[in-house]
């Protein structure tokens, strides 16, 4: 498993996932956190390619063998791309979130939700406080 840490160039939503904006796309993933508290991950069943993902609403599950979890979106947008490696290796989740385990890629529909997700230091005081 990956070292606990949470990278300065992601913004962070509550619900424990991560973007990573570039121009007009975000790519997505789960904080070091999630799959932390997920323990090992078994599988992943993506959105399609196409589909449109609403910031604060469920987009795709992570199984793990605790319990299948929800995946929410920390922005919204059109999934443009699907990390395909998850299919075979779901446990690149673990391994590297923020790397290999990426989930999706995403068109941003609405670039001024940015402003509404945590920075490195802000996520880490909320996991403080007991997320």
């Amino acid at each position: 498993m990956a070292e606990a840490s949470y990278p300065d160039d992601l913004k962070y939503h509550e619900e424990h996932d991560w973007a990573r904006v570039e121009g007009e796309q975000a790519t997505f993933g789960v904080t070091w956190y999630a799959q932390d508290a997920l323990g090992e991950v078994v599988f992943f069943d993506p959105p399609e390619i196409g589909a449109h993902v609403t910031k604060d609403q469920s987009y795709a599950e992570v199984e793990s063998v605790k319990a299948v979890s929800d995946v929410f979106a920390p922005l919204s947008g059109e999934v443009v791309a699907v990390n395909e490696i998850l299919a075979e290796s779901p446990e690149k989740i673990n391994e590297d979130p923020y790397g290999e385990g990426w989930l999706v890629r995403v068109k941003l529909s609405d670039p001024s939700e940015l402003d509404s997700l945590l920075d490195a230091d802000a996520y880490e005081r909320l996991l403080e406080v007991g997320a």
